[in-house]
């Protein structure tokens, strides 16, 4: 095996793919190292109990696992591993990531996102900056994404949209759910901009991949025709067809070595035997997650890096992102509709595209001028059917359901109305009390410290998201829904994660260059959601995806 690359990317998902994909089509030699296997479009069926009940994808926490703290109602912070609570945040080891499983939602950042501090001020205990590069510097990236990946939808013109180099999306929009025409009506009525929902799905075929099939199964399923904008099925496949790129899978990188220079020399790894192996390359990126990046690097000591590739001004880890929000649910009852009406509330695998940006920026009293909100976005309950029998277990008072009610129960979830939900998206603040360090004790099944996660939020992402969610619910009352509830909290969803290697121009303050760079690192990148210093209101993976084609663009001069 040749053992000296021009690059080695550790990592398959949305940050390594168009490196990967870039770097092999300009005739560089690239070494992909990816934890998980190789799965293809034949290996994904929509199989509940594999991918939701025994989550087949992720590893076995027994095995992998991470220690997650949490405060208490005294303010103390208290840890408990996810192999206890069962709390899972692996959202996808295998080629291509968590790509693989995401619904595809796609939204860019607006100009203002760039510019957090600038634009809206400080926020007592929250530690916003501005990014070191502009809207303007990503936008053809973005668009770059839009063909190379997929993108499918229409634009519709409203006060918070941002700058686009073309008119349209290069791909019409996915069949739309009959639903649609009711949440349309109901936002005009409520003078609310309905914005179709981009999706990186292709409604057409296109670059040897099929189009949607419409399965009702696409959020953390794997996709059989290919047409969802995977890092695999989008820009891998073809990069291992040029000749250039080696993806080894089932590799589990535990360590970079440096020189006394403080240059990184090799990756070691465990192969899939569980045989230390060691890689050496000219240049290093790392896009494993945002969590494991930032463990990889503090478990990367070195003589110039004795805390930690990248850490000496302890940022690393520090700073880590997930959403805000919320979500809530309404329910369309067949029985208070005609025939019709009902039979068209019953279609399944068509996609509900449609949100809402009018409240992306606000002003309100119950806020000090004007305010970063978020958005609103639309969808169906999964179609899950042990799921949605599930939770028909308990009674309103908490006790097991049983025989006749449970039948009743079990009719009714499954024939007598449909759920239209909604998830509220807006920033998480980045503090002090977010962030990766290594757990003193507990180790994987290689040996290594696993990852220790503080989930701390600040009480502003409550206070927005609660905002944004009121908006949400009085949508669907216009629309009739009954049983309208939502709930927002600061759990951090496991599948929308940023931060822990935030780039900017000061390295006392950052871990990472305006490039990726690790500052002081001259042959190492992160190219995963890591680099974010802020998260926007939108998730991640569109901008993931943009970002690292921008850094492909300098790390292609460089090798």
């Amino acid at each position: 095996m040749k053992t000296d690359y021009d690059v080695c990317v550790i990592g398959s998902g949305a940050g390594a793919g168009p490196v990967i994909s870039e770097l092999s089509k300009a005739g560089k030699s690239v070494l992909v190292l990816e934890k998980g296997p190789w799965f293809t479009e034949e290996d994904y069926t929509k199989d509940e109990m594999a991918c939701c009940r025994h989550s087949i994808y992720t590893p076995k926490l027994e095995d992998e696992q991470h220690v997650l703290e949490e405060q208490n109602n005294n303010g103390d912070w208290l840890s408990e591993s996810t192999s206890e609570s069962g709390w899972d945040f692996w959202n996808g080891n295998v080629v291509g990531g968590s790509s693989n499983f995401m619904s595809g939602y796609f939204y860019r950042l607006k100009p203002e996102d760039f510019r957090l501090l600038s634009e809206f001020g400080p926020i007592k205990g929250a530690n916003i900056a501005d990014w070191p590069v502009s809207y303007d510097e990503m936008e053809p990236y973005y668009t770059k994404v839009e063909t190379e990946v997929g993108v499918s939808g229409k634009i519709i013109a409203h006060k918070h949209q941002e700058p686009r180099s073309t008119t349209d999306f290069p791909y019409p929009p996915t069949i739309e759910h009959p639903i649609v025409k009711n949440i349309d009506k109901a936002c005009n009525q409520l003078n609310i901009t309905s914005l179709a929902t981009p999706r990186a799905i292709l409604s057409q075929a296109a670059n040897g991949r099929n189009s949607c099939e419409y399965s009702g199964y696409c959020g953390s399923y794997g996709c059989h025709s290919g047409a969802k904008g995977s890092a695999r099925a989008a820009l891998l496949d073809a990069a291992v067809k040029t000749g250039n790129c080696k993806i080894l899978p089932d590799s589990k990188v535990y360590k970079l070595k440096s020189n006394s220079k403080g240059r990184v020399v090799e990756a070691l790894y465990y192969d899939e035997n569980n045989i230390t192996r060691s890689i050496s390359a000219k240049l290093f990126v790392v896009a494993c997650h945002a969590i494991e990046t930032s463990r990889l690097l503090l478990a990367s000591t070195g003589p110039k890096h004795p805390d930690g590739l990248g850490n000496n001004y302890s940022q690393l880890g520090k700073n880590l992102l997930f959403s805000a929000g919320g979500s809530g649910t309404g329910e369309f009852h067949y029985s208070d509709m005609d025939r019709l009406a009902a039979s068209a509330m019953k279609t399944r695998g068509p996609f509900v595209n449609r949100g809402v940006q009018d409240w992306y920026f606000f002003e309100d009293k119950a806020f000090a001028g004007k305010t970063k909100g978020g958005i609103i976005d639309f969808l169906l309950r999964h179609p899950n059917p042990i799921s949605k029998a599930m939770s028909t277990r308990w009674n309103n008072d908490d006790n097991l359901n049983w025989g006749h009610k449970l039948k009743r129960d079990l009719k009714t979830v499954f024939t007598q109305s449909q759920d239209l939900r909604f998830e509220v998206f807006n920033d998480w603040l980045p503090t002090d009390n977010c962030f990766v360090s290594l757990d003193s004790t507990i180790k994987d099944k290689w040996g290594s410290a696993v990852a220790k996660v503080r989930l701390g939020y600040h009480e502003h992402d409550l206070k927005v998201g609660e905002f944004l969610s009121a908006k949400a619910e009085t949508i669907l009352q216009q629309m009739g829904a009954k049983n309208i509830r939502s709930s927002v909290s600061g759990s951090p969803p496991a599948n929308l994660v940023a931060g822990g290697c935030r780039f900017g121009k000061d390295i006392k303050s950052s871990v990472l260059d305006a490039d990726c760079k690790v500052h002081d690192v001259e042959n190492l990148y992160v190219t995963d959601g890591s680099f974010m210093p802020t998260g926007g209101s939108v998730p991640y993976t569109w901008t993931i995806y943009a970002n690292s084609f921008r850094v492909a663009d300098i790390i292609k001069s460089r090798v």
